[in-house]
């Protein structure tokens, strides 16, 4: 199933196509980022591709969406790291994107250690929240 094509004056000032690619968000998109020195959010207008059977957003995509958005995030304040790896990850859902609605992940750094590194998000759909994420994760040493 494609995603169909978003006229780009439709996009949310700040956001520029988000050109970190990765097999499993590669049929979802496009997506958007928008990069500050303190967060990376992203964002999509919902379409069918995106849905569950019921023409809801997926849970799925929002876990993925908001793991990437967080992880991204906690890059930012560790950029000389190896890497961020996923620890634990909670998804509370309290509502529904639908199609069309633009779905925005808006997450915040909470704390960064030397090998841990904690964020949480908010979800919304068309500026309404829908979710809220949390995550922890595991920061690699520098490479090399």
């Amino acid at each position: 199933m494609q995603v169909e094509p978003v006229e780009t004056s439709s996009v949310p000032e700040g956001f520029m196509l988000h050109d970190r690619r990765s097999p499993v968000t590669d049929p979802w998109r496009p997506i958007w980022a928008k990069r500050s020195e303190t967060a990376f959010h992203l964002g999509l207008y919902l379409a069918e591709a995106h849905t569950n059977s019921r023409g809801l957003a997926h849970g799925g995509l929002i876990s993925a969406l908001a793991d990437n958005a967080m992880g991204l995030t906690c890059w930012l304040h560790r950029p000389e790291s190896g890497g961020l790896v996923t620890v634990n990850l909670s998804v509370d859902f309290m509502g529904a994107g639908r199609i069309g609605q633009w779905l925005e992940i808006r997450p915040e750094m909470i704390r960064t250690g030397q090998t841990l590194a904690f964020a949480r998000a908010l979800i919304l759909a068309d500026d309404a929240v829908i979710a809220q994420a949390a995550a922890t994760f595991h920061v690699a040493p520098p490479r090399g």
